[in-house]
């Protein structure tokens, strides 16, 4: 551990008769210390930094005899190399998504710190050389192509330096680029928020590496521009009748539309994310013959691409959002979905692993293809105006509808945000306007109970 101090004697440049004629001799603490130079001005320049350090007050390393500038200045590094190595120590222990949205962060970062822009290609084109090479360590034994390895020395090149982070306005730029997406038009909150955090914890690990005194984002006022809204639009949301009939035109899709009937059944009747059901298998399930039934829902399998995987296979295995490994979201689902499980099992069995879901070829759902079946239903069960809208735009919107119903049925908010693996705050925030919407029969159900209390008073006289 660096040891400072800040007393510190510097005396004055005697002359040797060796080939570097001049010494300078300095204290720092109880440690002596010097150097010598071939010519007296280059000693007198040092000697004049040193003078310097000790009227601005800076702390003195006991080991190097330096101040502490010159310390971070020597262990200086340029940014486009520290957020490599921010990468590589966060790398081992980030599941694949994780993985992407640091790339994708320090794509946006790295691009924006750069000191001119002279001689760079194109934007979109250098911005993905960093994204798909430069911050991603599965790739940095393979040799890039051409173009790839041109756009990663221009920016190795035109890096600022880690320290230069000090100034404010440097730290603004990064940050009104992590608030805009390529073409100009500003980001979601989401990303904004995401992007913002990684690069805040990015400078705290040049702080801890000693690049830089303290995060400058602490101490900075900055406000993101106006932010997309993350509240769920109630005109994307099917009611349901609407999910009824889009589900029934699934079915009608052919053979791969009848396999994901139940698949898209589980969005909307039990509020699960896709990813979520890519890997379930029938031991997830209780299904009896009459009743309501249950899901447990143990780990999600997004889709994250071959190259950010440990495993080289497109699906990253992890656990629920947000949740320990070992979380299981039980949710009780309706006797709609337990019959078109149950049909779903007699008709195609299970995977030899047990999987419900899964293609042609036994491999992984994937979005392409519910994606394509959702769209040929769509257009089967909405109405010319209905298909211009947003509505049912995504298969997603019927996780949505799924928590919007049990939040219109006077379920506790509590209750559904457990259901749907939510927080209660980010339920309220994400889904405020459908809990406005309750507001008409909240205040009946006060009025009820106040009209039974007058009711059971005794008249006055």
């Amino acid at each position: 551990m660096t040891e400072w101090s800040y007393t510190v004697r510097i005396w004055s440049i005697r002359k040797r008769p060796y080939r570097k004629p001049y010494q300078l001799r300095w204290q720092v603490g109880t440690r002596p210390h010097s150097e010598s130079f071939l010519t007296l001005g280059l000693a007198e320049s040092r000697r004049a930094q040193f003078i310097t350090a000790t009227r601005e007050g800076e702390p003195w390393d006991v080991d190097s005899g330096l101040p502490k500038s010159m310390v971070q200045k020597a262990k200086d590094i340029s940014w486009y190399q520290h957020a490599r190595n921010y990468v590589e120590m966060k790398w081992d222990h980030s599941p694949a998504s994780t993985r992407r949205n640091l790339a994708e962060a320090m794509a946006t970062v790295t691009l924006a710190l750069v000191k001119d822009t002279k001689g760079m290609g194109d934007k979109r084109a250098v911005r993905r050389s960093l994204y798909t090479w430069a911050f991603n360590v599965n790739r940095w034994k393979e040799e890039p192509p051409e173009e790839v390895a041109a756009h990663l020395a221009w920016v190795e090149r035109k890096s600022v330096p880690t320290s230069q982070l000090s100034d404010r306005m440097l730290v603004r730029r990064a940050l009104d680029a992590c608030a805009r997406r390529l073409d100009g038009k500003t980001s979601s909150g989401s990303v904004i928020a995401r992007k913002r955090a990684i690069f805040h914890q990015a400078l705290g690990i040049a702080v801890d590496a000693e690049l830089l005194g303290e995060n400058p984002m602490a101490a900075l006022k900055w406000k993101a521009p106006e932010r997309v809204e993350e509240e769920v639009d109630p005109e994307a949301v099917p009611d349901p009748a609407q999910a009824a009939a889009l589900l029934a035109a699934v079915g009608r899709q052919g053979d791969r539309g009848r396999h994901l009937a139940a698949f898209f059944g589980c969005l909307y009747y039990a509020g699960a994310r896709p990813g979520e059901l890519v890997g379930i298998r029938l031991q997830d399930f209780d299904l009896p013959r009459r009743g309501w039934g249950l899901v447990r829902l143990r780990e999600s399998r997004a889709r994250s691409g071959s190259s950010w995987t440990d495993t080289g296979e497109a699906h990253d295995r992890r656990g629920l959002k947000h949740r320990t490994r070992k979380t299981v979201r039980h949710v009780p689902i309706p006797p709609e979905l337990v019959a078109m499980l149950r049909w779903h099992v007699t008709l195609y069995g299970t995977h030899a692993d047990g999987r419900l879901f899964r293609t042609a070829r036994g491999g992984m759902v994937q979005e392409s293809g519910y994606g394509e079946v959702w769209a040929n239903a769509r257009q089967e069960a909405l109405s010319p105006s209905e298909q211009e809208s947003k509505l049912a735009k995504r298969p997603y919107d019927l996780r949505h509808a799924a928590v919007s119903t049990w939040l219109s049925s006077g379920v506790e908010p509590q209750l559904v945000a457990q259901r749907a693996g939510h927080s209660v705050a980010v339920l309220f925030r994400v889904y405020a306007k459908f809990l406005k919407g309750g507001d008409e029969a909240a205040n009946a159900k006060i009025s009820a109970r106040l009209n039974q209390h007058r009711a059971g008073a005794p008249a006055r006289v």
